[in-house]
């Protein structure tokens, strides 16, 4: 979830830590940045007092000096927050429940404390003189990171490793060639990581800004923004989705060479096995793509095809491919981290929500395989919404299936299309959701004979879900930010609105879409009830309602004239003919010059006046 999504899901007592230390970070930095300084007097100078949009561009102009702050504090933290900041900080763990966590937590430190019972025993044993194997190298890396800790002692001074000390520690790790796995069983065995007190480390952890806690639904939010912090903290080039996105896409052969590039067995060794050594043993992208994956005698124009093909393999668009080897890896890093809106732009929200039910047809272990890929909790629903507020994005999804898997798919769906495999179903998706938008009137009226004469099975249970998801598309396609993520942190069991468009930080528009049968639409002391319900919990949550906009077939004269008099909200009302009506407009124009105020008249709104104006 974006920051600004979580600020509006915790109350005020569950944000003042990270505002508290946001506060102490700007006002120490305001002395020397011109620009946050002003930034702050715009809002008189208290940080506590700001707006969910201001606490976020002041999070965004502060963003050099939290980083070099909260590194800073996280190594005088210790191993524990250490752990936890990776757990965290991977896919899929930024909305979590206390107790998940805890969970992880223990299964991660008994597989460190496993690892470094080998690792101890493989230390004890008498290296071979003359021999620089991978005894001899632990051991050296061993001994350094002992005195690391241990030196502080000398001075009577409490035992640490500081950040300089870790600096030139990666570096001989790196020279040594220690992996990842390696590096934190022997840290484990100088300073073995506590076993218990997770929930002391978070609260710890939530102190220094890095993540938020609701007491009442025991939650953890980690902002999307502090993961990428973290990343760059961690020496993290690209999430591991990303990263496992990457080898997978690599061949055999490709795999055993970076195996072997750091003497790793691969006799015998299956494929899913190879990409799980290589992915703990935390190597950096730029190392694998621009040496390990390489055969010994490969030259540097090989190389750089071979990146042109893996471009194309990933699907990624690229503005250009750069000369150099150098510049064509930081392009393909680059373009990976902000990939997450694209990919889910792709996809409509009701073409996310059809694939996802579709892979899960033809292929029913999908949701474990998400729990597995992403560690979600066992006892939560896998849905649209949760994995969306997980950044997990339609073509993530793809990604956990093997190849093999993928051609599966394609085949059962029925897909005869040539490309990349994962692209052409993804397509299909978008195909099918302009289907639904061209019957979009027959879906309002629940014409269920028009709608199989169109070729659109669908049962009249789930007209109104379709209509509802077929109308975020359309607003989608507007360009509207739909937002799902404060959508889904307002609505409760209760109360549940279809539609969240957001304008700004601050500022939405809530949608509802009613189907109608026979006649026009008339429910209004029910729609009414419904929508102030939602106005409300958006207002709590810090947002302000410009406009609320109902969509239905028609609506009948009371129904328009009870909406234009209410002087609790401001409604407009839009025929769903007349919103397909605008939407095609937009598309007619090469430039359309479409706002959102021509939604926000209020009263009956005169889509063909509307549509001419785009």
């Amino acid at each position: 979830m974006k920051l600004a999504n979580v600020l509006s899901a915790v109350n005020q007592i569950e944000k003042s830590k990270f505002v508290n230390f946001l506060d102490r970070v700007c006002s120490e930095a305001s002395e020397q940045d011109k620009e946050l300084a002003k930034r702050i007097r715009n809002i008189d100078g208290q940080i506590k007092d700001a707006s969910s949009s201001e606490v976020t561009q002041l999070f965004k102009l502060a963003m050099p000096l939290l980083t070099r702050e909260v590194k800073h504090l996280l190594a005088l933290s210790g191993a524990q927050a250490a752990l936890l900041v990776n757990i965290l900080s991977r896919d899929g763990n930024c909305v979590t429940q206390i107790s998940w966590i805890e969970r992880l937590y223990a299964k991660e430190w008994k597989s460190i404390n496993d690892h470094s019972k080998i690792i101890k025993e493989l230390l004890d044993k008498e290296a071979e003189p003359g021999v620089f194997d991978e005894n001899r190298r632990l051991g050296i890396y061993f001994r350094c990171l002992y005195e690391a800790f241990h030196n502080d002692e000398l001075i009577n001074r409490e035992a640490k490793i500081t950040d300089e000390e870790r600096g030139i520690l990666n570096v001989l790790a790196y020279q040594l060639d220690v992996t990842a796995e390696d590096k934190v069983a022997i840290e484990h065995l100088v300073h073995p990581i506590p076993k218990n007190g997770v929930q002391d480390c978070l609260n710890q952890l939530r102190e220094i800004g890095l993540l938020f806690i609701s007491k009442k639904e025991q939650t953890v939010y980690v902002p999307d923004e502090i993961v990428a912090m973290l990343h760059r903290i961690q020496g993290k080039q690209i999430a591991d989705k990303h990263l496992l996105r990457i080898l997978r896409t690599l061949s055999d052969a490709e795999l055993s060479n970076i195996l072997k590039a750091h003497d790793k067995r691969i006799r015998g060794i299956e494929r899913t096995e190879k990409i799980s050594s290589i992915f703990k043993m935390g190597l950096s992208v730029t190392q694998i793509l621009a040496h390990d994956l390489h055969a010994e005698k490969t030259q540097l124009n090989e190389k750089k095809e071979r990146l042109k093909t893996l471009v194309e393999n990933l699907q990624l668009t690229l503005d250009k491919l750069g000369t150099t080897l150098e510049e064509r890896i930081s392009l393909i890093i680059d373009t990976l981290n902000n990939s997450a809106d694209k990919e889910f732009n792709v996809l409509s929200a009701a073409g996310y929500k059809a694939l996802f039910e579709t892979i899960a047809k033809h292929n029913p272990k999908i949701v474990k395989l998400l729990r597995e890929e992403f560690e979600l909790e066992d006892n939560i629903e896998i849905d649209i919404e949760r994995l969306r507020a997980l950044s997990i994005t339609p073509f993530d999804i793809l990604y956990a299936l093997t190849n093999d898997e993928v051609k599966e798919l394609k085949t059962a769906m029925g897909i005869t299309r040539r490309g990349d495999l994962r692209q052409v179903i993804v397509e299909a998706f978008a195909n099918a959701t302009d289907k639904l938008i061209d019957n979009y009137e027959a879906l309002a009226k629940r014409d269920l004979a028009t709608l199989k004469l169109n070729n659109i099975e669908i049962s009249e249970a789930d007209i109104g879900v379709k209509f509802e998801e077929v109308t975020k598309a359309i607003f989608e396609e507007l360009g509207f930010a739909v937002d799902e993520d404060l959508r889904r942190s307002i609505n409760t069991t209760k109360d549940k609105a279809d539609i969240l468009i957001s304008l700004s930080d601050d500022d939405v528009i809530i949608g509802e879409a009613k189907t109608c049968k026979n006649g026009d639409f008339a429910k209004y002391s029910t729609t009414s009830r419904q929508i102030k319900a939602y106005a409300n919990r958006c207002e709590a949550a810090g947002k302000r309602v410009s406009q609320v906009l109902i969509i239905a077939p028609t609506f009948s004269t009371d129904f328009i004239e009870s909406a234009e008099l209410d002087t609790e909200v401001n409604i407009s009302l839009l025929e769903a003919a007349g919103l397909k009506k605008i939407l095609e407009a937009f598309k007619a124009r090469r430039n359309p010059n479409f706002s959102a105020k021509l939604l926000t008249k209020g009263g009956l709104l005169k889509a063909d006046l509307i549509a001419k104006r785009i």
